[in-house]
């Protein structure tokens, strides 16, 4: 086994993923470590094993032949190189409740994640029991889930930005925010998930308008975590 273990500040991203590349290509079943946490190249093939330990990310591969790998200059490297983050809203409700704005400013937030390796998808659930049924294929996958409740913890923009982060990490690049219908989450999922439980606010909102607050702050956490002039 070959192993490789890199600071993130000696290598950009791009480097470090055409060393992971090198030692696969030569056949090498290798295991590539870096501490650039979420922010690391995924591998997605069926051949990576994504394993978390201690703040490290660690991907085993397993060798590839060269029909997996595409070819440009001579030079064997992947055919799609992914360094996506999935972050999946679960709520109940309808899309927009008849409503067009809803979905027009929710928009205007998933058009900015474009630019970034946040992509955010949304789940639409007809009740209750469909929410849950959902929610506990998520955590068989043993990805984070957060419940938005007026009684969760409030915090500020910048503990939701490195909390995100952390809970992608901790999730294998994967984490579902729920939000309940008009009645609220159903007190089964408090009780089985209730650990992880965030409030945007003490003030009541629709659920429809929650989803666009917290895709705003999505947005601003990775704004934050880029350090761009957006979160003042």
């Amino acid at each position: 086994m070959i192993a490789s273990k890199l600071q993130s500040t000696q290598l950009p991203f791009a480097c470090l993923a055409l060393l992971a590349m090198a030692l696969i290509s030569h056949g090498s079943s290798g295991m590539f470590i870096c501490r650039c946490s979420a922010l690391c190249p995924q591998y997605h093939s069926q051949r990576h094993r994504l394993l978390s330990s201690k703040g490290f990310l660690r991907y085993r591969s397993s060798p590839l032949n060269s029909s997996a790998l595409g070819r440009r200059n001579g030079v064997y490297g992947p055919k799609t190189l992914s360094m996506g983050l999935e972050v999946r809203i679960r709520i109940v409700g309808r899309r927009n409740g008849g409503e067009s704005w809803l979905e027009s400013s929710y928009s205007t937030y998933e058009t900015r994640l474009k630019s970034t390796n946040l992509k955010v998808t949304t789940q639409w659930h007809k009740n209750d029991d469909d929410l849950i049924k959902g929610i506990d294929g998520d955590v068989a996958k043993n990805h984070v889930v957060v419940l938005l409740d007026p009684c969760g913890k409030m915090c500020t923009s910048e503990k939701f930005s490195n909390d995100m982060y952390r809970w992608l990490e901790e999730g294998g690049s994967r984490l579902t925010f729920v939000i309940g219908g008009a009645e609220g989450l159903p007190e089964e999922l408090k009780t089985n998930y209730g650990s992880t439980m965030l409030s945007l606010s003490s003030l009541t909102f629709t659920h429809q308008f929650a989803r666009i607050l917290l895709m705003e702050q999505i947005y601003r956490a990775s704004e934050i975590k880029k350090g761009s002039g957006y979160h003042k």
